[in-house]
């Protein structure tokens, strides 16, 4: 069972640390040159060093990452609190009125037997929350979606934004479809670089139309883009590795070995992945 009273000494400390290390009498001279916009990045970079560690399932990294992601909020609200904005302890009383507000049916009178009752009453209040925050004008879908997020996720979200609403394709195989038509204005495009220079930013805007209508697929066959590219890319890595591996083995550089062979290498490496 939890210590609150240890839970509370600790969290304690770690405010009392911050504070010291922003003090202007003698505190870090490089904690004091940040701002929100120079540690926002580093916000950003530990929330994905916990995805990381959760992935390989590496739990005593997972609490170190956790505490560099938690240094990032005291941070942040100490910053706050010298601005005269907030401070930690109002951080921490708006995380838990918003979970009892979005938890009605465990600290009030409605009910919700699965989860996915509890997700379509979440995003009921949600949406709620975004109409009154705007304050009487035109609210959108849409608000909300932070445009920090990484591109693929968002457009994940604002694709599960627009279904919430009726406007979404039937079925996956609609999906494909657009994919298809996307996949051929991106062919159509590439075709003519040689020709006319203007087809490059043709082909971005085609390669973008093309991977945005891709999150959508993932989407309606309820997997997280984000996730299975994540996924994509360490499968890349750990089959380059072995190439490499095996090259160093055979006494061979990369770049003296022509695709043929490369290929040959990538081949043998998904074969030993089966």
């Amino acid at each position: 069972m939890t210590d609150r009273k240890a839970t509370a000494g600790a969290m304690s400390q770690l405010l009392t640390i911050m504070a010291r290390l922003r003090d202007p009498q003698g505190g870090c001279p490089w904690d004091l040159e940040q701002d929100f916009a120079t540690i926002a990045p580093y916000t950003i970079e530990e929330a994905y060093e916990v995805a990381e560690a959760i992935a390989q399932q590496d739990f005593d990294g997972l609490k170190d990452e956790l505490g560099d992601l938690l240094l990032q909020v005291v941070f942040h609200a100490r910053m706050a609190e010298e601005a005269g904005h907030f401070a930690f302890d109002d951080v921490a009383q708006s995380i838990s009125d918003k979970m009892v507000r979005r938890h009605p049916h465990v600290f009030a009178t409605s009910e919700a037997e699965t989860a996915r009752q509890v997700v379509g009453s979440w995003e009921a209040i949600k949406a709620a929350e975004r109409a009154e925050k705007a304050n009487g004008k035109p609210a959108s879908h849409l608000d909300g979606v932070a445009l920090a997020l990484p591109a693929l996720l968002r457009a994940a979200k604002l694709q599960k934004r627009a279904a919430a609403v009726g406007f979404d394709w039937p079925d996956a195989k609609a999906v494909l479809e657009k994919v298809d038509e996307e996949l051929c204005e991106v062919k159509a495009e590439i075709s003519m670089l040689c020709e006319d220079p203007t087809a490059a930013a043709r082909a971005e805007e085609e390669i973008g139309d093309l991977l945005f209508v891709l999150a959508n697929l993932a989407r309606h066959v309820s997997v997280d883009p984000e996730v299975a590219l994540r996924k994509a890319n360490a499968k890349f890595e750990r089959r380059f590795h072995a190439i490499e591996a095996a090259l160093t083995e055979s006494g061979q550089a990369m770049e003296d070995c022509d695709l043929e062979t490369l290929e040959g290498h990538w081949q043998a490496a998904k074969r030993a992945e089966r």
